[in-house]
């Protein structure tokens, strides 16, 4: 019962604010529910659910308690102690699942094929699902190394010289995946398989001229790949790889061009063994904020996007209308002010 509160009850809050038409009481390790019967029983579903995660031994967190509720909205959909009954990995003292249906689906994506796209915004755990499979697939021996790469891409700013060797120069773009590495492993134990070739970290320009086979490689931040770098990357897949590429087309930090991972999906969209995994606000599992961050600029780039639609309609609807009339449409020269006539 006192893991299902949550300290100083926030968890419960979380079950007053996902009903708020229902009274929760708790005496003891009694819980009672008032309100309209439709209401009592759609709460009393989500805590029968948070009690059975509980006494499975998942670690309640107020995301598995939002996941949850949004879950059971949709009736047709999977239970939340199915959802987030999955273990991937567990590390140091907790267990590292799935908590959203977009996250079970992108696992299951990445147990039943060979390459999985992972594209969605920020918080969606589309790079940290991908490295704790990696790291399963590892401790398993269903492969003989990881292999994590990104490219190597400011993010909007120029940090000029860096100093020290080629590595210390390379680690800064990198560091989020050793983050991950030593959350999902022991610390002391990285260095080691990093030193063996059991573990590589590397940025993409590495990958050129290789055939990775018996491998797990997640390519990262791959919205910023070229089509050419993204070609490149896909064909070093070898014999008992499997690959998983992540990221986020709304976050494209290339300083020019097309971006490798926004044609990709139109390139290999429907071809056998090669899955696109969506992932979207509602499988944001940092903050609750960063959710509707994302749907606040969605909605931005859709209105924007719809603006300028409407301006080349226009634009198409007013030379259409001179071209019917004879006229040709005015030309630079014609916009002009003439100079010399008083």
């Amino acid at each position: 019962m006192v893991q299902l509160l949550g300290p100083q009850d926030r968890l419960l809050r979380m079950v007053e604010g996902a009903h708020p038409d229902v009274d929760v009481l708790v005496r003891g390790n009694e819980i009672t529910l008032r309100g309209a019967a439709r209401d009592v029983r759609a709460a009393r579903t989500l805590v029968d659910e948070l009690l059975q995660m509980a006494k499975a031994g998942h670690a309640l967190g107020p995301a598995d308690v939002a996941s949850s509720a949004r879950m059971l909205r949709d009736e047709s959909g999977p239970r939340p102690s199915e959802v987030m009954g999955e273990a991937i990995l567990s590390s140091r003292g907790r267990v590292i699942r799935p908590k959203t249906v977009g996250q079970k689906a992108y696992i299951d994506a990445i147990d039943q094929n060979t390459v999985v796209f992972g594209i969605g915004p920020a918080g969606t755990g589309k790079t940290y699902l991908a490295m704790a499979k990696a790291v399963q697939a590892l401790q398993r021996r269903e492969v003989e190394r990881i292999i994590l790469t990104r490219p190597a891409v400011e993010a909007g700013e120029r940090l000029g010289f860096l100093p020290g060797t080629l590595t210390d120069k390379i680690d800064p773009y990198l560091r989020p995946l050793y983050d991950a590495l030593n959350e999902m492993m022991d610390p002391e134990l990285v260095p080691k398989l990093m030193a063996t070739g059991t573990i590589e970290v590397a940025p993409l320009a590495y990958m050129r001229g290789r055939t990775l086979n018996n491998s797990f490689v997640v390519l990262d931040e791959a919205q910023n790949t070229t089509p050419e770098q993204m070609k490149m990357f896909l064909t070093r897949l070898g014999f008992g790889t499997k690959m998983v590429v992540t990221g986020d087309i709304t976050q494209v930090d290339l300083p020019q061009g097309a971006s490798g991972l926004r044609l990709v999906t139109r390139v290999l969209d429907g071809i056998d063994d090669i899955h696109f995994a969506r992932l979207t606000s509602d499988d944001v599992v940092r903050h609750s904020l960063v959710g509707r961050i994302v749907d606040a600029y969605s909605e931005y780039d859709e209105r924007r996007l719809a603006a300028r639609q409407e301006r080349d309609e226009a634009a198409e609807f007013a030379n259409r209308a001179e071209r019917r009339a004879g006229t040709p449409p005015p030309g630079p020269r014609d916009r002009m002010p003439k100079r010399g006539r008083s």
